[in-house]
């Protein structure tokens, strides 16, 4: 069977959808079909059925889509192990990332690559809610995602762990509480809050901090994107809860982060990959470098 039919049974299985299969391999709708007709033959059974007015895998094409991602994943590390024999990764990678991880890994990730030679690192932003990132490992080598909670690794998606990141209250420089060297629950009630959208992790968080209190919450703003929210911080508008290591860089000296205790959360920062891209020894360069980054990160 040919090979390159059965990656695109692959990444049919991956996506349901002969269209976005089409769009990622940059072939037409038919040209995608036809092949996928012609792997059947070589088959000898049906791998397709329709179902209302679309096509879903059987049985037959189900165990067949397995053994292509199986070998999609040993032919990913048979190229790494000569990668490795030659002792030089190589090739392009593409990275998508929450805008925030962008802002704090990029520029310093960026020069690793520089320094290290023979990579291209193609990077992208994009911003899903915690369910929507696996979904992103179909179209790029590395996605680097953020959850209140570490997922664990399936026969589908691997997780590297980068690193935890604390969620500090975010004030303005001249908000009473401003001189405190930490923040308890007690401290907020009756402040204002720019918050996130309902479903977002640190809005339940936030929620869950005064149910416990058994106070009410006065949020007046709510925004995904944090750059809003620090600003609206700065003006004396609310407070926020932020992350600690990329808040507040556009407003030094009029914002001020303040770790709570009683109280105190964080988010989970990692990588996500589909097992034949991890294979790939650029790829685990990249994420070599992304590791070491979030060490820096966290000493300074």
């Amino acid at each position: 069977m040919d090979i390159v039919r059965l990656n695109l049974l692959n990444e049919f299985a991956e996506r349901g959808s002969i269209t976005e299969v089409a769009r990622v391999t940059h072939q037409t709708v038919s040209g995608v079909s036809q092949q996928l007709r012609r792997l059947e033959v070589e088959a000898g059974l049906p791998l397709t059925e329709k179902v209302g007015r679309g096509l879903v895998l059987t049985n037959a094409g189900r165990a067949l889509a397995n053994t292509a991602r199986q070998m999609a994943v040993a032919m990913a590390r048979a190229e790494a192990e000569w990668d490795a024999f030659r002792n030089t990764p190589t090739g392009s990678v593409t990275l998508a990332t929450f805008p925030t991880g962008g802002q704090m890994f990029l520029p310093g990730l960026l020069d690793r690559v520089e320094a290290a030679g023979g990579l291209t690192l193609h990077c992208s932003d994009r911003d899903p809610n915690s369910e929507g990132f696996p979904l992103l490992t179909a179209d790029f080598d590395i996605v680097l995602a953020h959850a209140m909670q570490l997922p664990q690794s399936s026969p589908s998606i691997i997780v590297v762990p980068v690193m935890v990141e604390p969620l500090d209250i975010a004030l303005a420089s001249t908000h009473r509480l401003a001189d405190r060297d930490y923040l308890v629950p007690n401290d907020l009630i009756g402040e204002r809050w720019i918050g996130n959208p309902w479903g977002y992790p640190f809005e339940s968080w936030l929620n869950n901090l005064f149910a416990t209190q058994g106070t009410p919450i006065n949020v007046v703003q709510r925004f995904a994107d944090t750059r809003i929210s620090e600003a609206l911080v700065a003006a004396g508008k609310g407070i926020a809860g932020l992350p600690r290591y990329t808040a507040a860089e556009s407003y030094r000296g009029r914002i001020v982060l303040k770790p709570l205790r009683g109280g105190e959360t964080h988010r989970h920062i990692f990588i996500l990959m589909r097992p034949d891209r991890a294979e790939r020894l650029a790829v685990r360069k990249i994420v070599h470098l992304i590791l070491d980054e979030a060490q820096t990160i966290s000493d300074d």
